[in-house]
């Protein structure tokens, strides 16, 4: 299934500004998003961002799509460290309760990874 299919089931209707990655292109045009307020900010393809003009409209999009990668980055870093520090790349068949229980522990756990040396600070 494509990414598209089911974004309007993803969106509860509240939100004024959605950043998605380049999968989403054309989102603004679907038939589900008509009439509402959200603005989507929607990653430019890495093809057309390299033929971009050296001028100063393009070196301001430039710094627009790279203000929306360090956003993208944020809600990433975790399943970096969910996929890499806990070698969870692929799932296996045991059930959708257990996969969804291994990957909640796993959420906790990238948690604690991540706040690490604000837990260790001694005062």
């Amino acid at each position: 299934m494509h990414d598209l299919t089911p974004v309007a089931a993803l969106l509860h209707g509240d939100e004024t500004v959605v950043y998605a990655e380049d999968g989403y292109q054309g989102i603004a045009k679907r038939s589900e998003m008509a009439g509402k307020p959200t603005m989507f900010r929607v990653a430019m393809r890495p093809g057309k961002r390299r033929a971009l003009p050296d001028t100063p409209e393009g070196k301001l999009l430039d710094l627009i799509e790279i203000a929306k990668a360090h956003i993208r980055a944020k809600g990433e870093h975790p399943f970096r460290v969910i996929k890499q520090q806990f070698g969870f790349e692929k799932t296996k068949l045991r059930g959708m309760a257990k996969n969804r229980c291994k990957f909640n522990v796993l959420a906790a756990l990238a948690n604690l990874f991540l706040a690490r040396r604000q837990l260790l600070v001694v005062p």
